[in-house]
């Protein structure tokens, strides 16, 4: 493999997430053309290995990552270490998401001040500045899709009303149903 489809197999390996051709040239100090020619280069290598990773694109770039039939050794090697009410919180972004902090707040409890950061440092959720306002939005990454094996999320609603997510210092255990929303053909 040529000098730099390995600098940008190190590259995309040290950086951990999904990166913009414009990027992987910044880094790599060339340009886009030889990016790309580095790309297509690296991801045949990878796609004619019998090895546990590949290259893929995703709508946020290019990225290193598992084959889907070891995904389940994340599971196994690494577990998650969230707590009822971080994965509650991790609940109402997927499902209300991109959501802004202070909404989260009111729907789930002060104690999403705590959940937040540790959800974005173990990678499940997003968080950036609104071009207006003080509140951060907050939303879901590609990890959590993966991690937790879903391709997308469907719409819902709750049954009933307004029945809301339980808010951060509730563990009653209670669990909201929900009811997929039906959209009607017109």
């Amino acid at each position: 493999m040529p000098d730099l489809a390995t600098t940008i197999e190190a590259i995309l390996y040290l950086k951990g997430q999904p990166l913009d051709i414009a990027k992987l040239a910044e880094l790599a100090r060339c340009d886009r053309e030889d990016v790309e020619e580095g790309l297509i280069e690296l991801m045949n290598d990878y796609a004619h290995r019998d090895g546990a990773l590949e290259i893929i694109e995703t709508v946020d770039g290019y990225c290193l990552q598992l084959k889907e039939r070891y995904r389940f050794l994340v599971d196994l090697l690494i577990p998650i270490d969230l707590g009822v009410g971080a994965l509650r919180t991790l609940a109402a972004i997927a499902l209300k998401g991109p959501i802004s902090q202070t909404d989260l707040v009111d729907l789930r409890g002060s104690g999403v001040y705590q959940h937040v950061p540790e959800l974005v440092a173990q990678g499940f959720v997003r968080k950036r500045r609104q071009a207006e306002g003080r509140s951060s939005l907050v939303q879901v990454t590609d990890k959590f899709y993966q991690h937790f094996e879903i391709d997308a999320l469907p719409q819902l609603r709750p049954k009933g009303s307004t029945a809301a997510v339980p808010d951060a210092d509730s563990d009653d255990g209670d669990e909201l149903e929900f009811e997929p929303e039906i959209e009607e053909a017109s």
